[in-house]
């Protein structure tokens, strides 16, 4: 099951992983800030404080890793984007000196 998943990643590009994990991320911010509003208006006995705790710091423990996910697929990016003007430039190079050799001659 999990090479499944992996192979079906591998197909998808980089800036549409960016994009699914901004989702993620604004998704578990949401949910931050709604038991974080919780928190602070509700009346709430120990024990659901202490729960309402533990899950907060679940969250922002999954939002600290999508932002290390998120830097990493980001820097990835960067590389390819480079890459490709990189490639872009040879070609041009190549091109001019294919194309202006020959009128010169």
């Amino acid at each position: 099951m999990a090479k499944l998943k992996d192979k079906r990643r591998e197909k998808i590009s980089v800036a549409t992983e960016i994009d699914r994990l901004e989702e993620r991320r604004e998704r578990c911010q949401n949910n931050l800030e709604r038991a974080d509003f919780r928190r602070r208006k509700e009346k709430l006995s120990d024990k659901e404080r202490q729960e309402l705790e533990d899950e907060i710091s679940i969250i922002n423990e999954r939002v600290q890793k999508l932002d290390k996910e998120l830097q990493t697929l980001r820097g990835e990016n960067r590389k390819n984007m480079l890459l490709s003007v990189a490639l872009l430039v040879v070609s041009a190079i190549f091109y001019y000196i294919f194309f202006y050799s020959e009128e010169d001659s």
